[in-house]
């Protein structure tokens, strides 16, 4: 397996929904995009975003419906256009393996993350109308060469009660799994619109101590 940075490690394993499409050129190496359907432990699944490499996989040979293995890193990336939600997250393909359609994927893991990094917005803890606790994070995880991939995650139950003491600048390690769910947003003009967040659902959450003396 391609060895990356350990403070960002994600893993999905699900099925091609569509055909790749082209996201966008980096110094003349083209990248595309990829939707895969990852199952959860319930009947539902998840819709994650994933970018390739022309260079890590031969884009032309993933077919819809095909089931695909992919390790990589969960980033963040500002969206410009006007059209979607302000932060794009995607899951950064650094090795995938195609695996046999007859795969159970109940069976395996196929959604898993792993980040480190720091508390960047103030908490914000509250319950569902069913009673049921929430907490909303932002965490910053550092990147190469300077830069940082903002991650929102959201933490349940007692781990929701945890991490609502948390501070600004807190240095936490989060394990967890990549989430997509659908919601309604209501625009100027009334018309009502139904958009789609992803974020990290936090199984486990803990704050890493300072080895600083």
């Amino acid at each position: 397996m391609v060895e990356f940075q350990n403070n960002n490690e994600a893993t999905a394993i699900g099925r091609a929904v569509a055909e790749p499409a082209f996201s966008h050129n980096h110094f003349d190496e083209n990248f595309y995009n990829l939707e895969i359907e990852v199952p959860r432990l319930s009947e539902n699944s998840d819709t994650i975003n994933v970018i390739i490499s022309e260079k890590l996989y031969d884009i032309g040979s993933i077919e819809t419906g095909d089931i695909y293995e992919i390790h990589g890193q969960f980033r963040s990336y500002n969206n410009y256009s006007g059209n979607g939600n302000r932060l794009v997250l995607v899951l950064f393909a650094k090795e995938i393996l195609l695996r046999e359609k007859s795969v159970f994927l109940e069976d395996l893991q196929p959604n898993y993350i792993h980040l480190n990094g720091y508390i960047c917005k103030e908490p914000v803890y509250r319950t569902t109308p069913f009673g049921r606790e929430i907490t909303d994070l932002l965490v910053a995880v550092n990147r190469s060469y300077g830069k940082s991939d903002y991650i929102p995650c959201i933490a349940w139950g007692r781990n929701a009660k945890y991490s609502s003491k948390l501070k600004v600048g807190d240095n936490v390690d989060i394990r967890g799994r990549m989430q997509s769910r659908e919601y309604q947003k209501k625009l100027e003009d009334g018309e009502t619109v139904t958009k789609k967040a992803f974020e990290v659902s936090v199984s486990r959450i803990n704050i890493v101590e300072s080895q600083v003396k």
